[in-house]
């Protein structure tokens, strides 16, 4: 029997140019880059890796644009920083818009198409609905969310 525990680390997405990629997370994103081995770029959460060197390590194509992934993010303001990334020409997956569970998020693609989204933390989903007057049980309701959380949340 194996008595080793499998440790997952972080997503890898692979990118075309990797200058425009790291400027891209780096200075659009506000990311940290955490390390640099030139074809490979760790941020803290996540990395990103040269297609061509990719390639060359799998021994197969890389197919880019699949729709089938995405890097999730949270920042609180979503409507600036949808503002941000128009100002940027990024492409969006769709606009600015509030899931079933009503959370905020925007969705977009990074310069390589991988997808990316940004949504409100759901501590200040909570807070949010609070302040339109909603009670504790009708965000329970609304969201999902566990009314321990959403009243430790509320009392911000």
């Amino acid at each position: 029997m194996n008595t080793h525990t499998i440790k997952f680390v972080c997503p890898l997405i692979t990118v075309a140019d990797m200058k425009r990629s790291r400027d891209f997370y780096e200075n659009v994103l506000g990311q940290k880059v955490v390390s640099d081995y030139g074809q490979n770029v760790g941020f803290e959460g996540f990395s990103i890796h040269l297609q061509s060197h990719f390639k060359m390590l799998i021994d197969k194509e890389v197919v880019v644009g699949g729709n089938n992934f995405e890097l999730y993010f949270e920042y609180d303001d979503v409507a600036q920083i949808c503002e941000t990334l128009r100002a940027e020409n990024v492409e969006f997956v769709h606009p600015l818009r509030e899931q079933p569970w009503k959370q905020l998020v925007v969705r977009f693609y990074d310069p390589d198409k991988n997808i990316i989204e940004i949504g409100e933390s759901m501590e200040h989903l909570v807070l949010r609905l609070y302040r339109k007057n909603h009670s504790s049980d009708e965000i329970a309701k609304m969201t999902g969310l566990d009314k321990e959380f959403i009243e430790k949340n509320i009392k911000v």
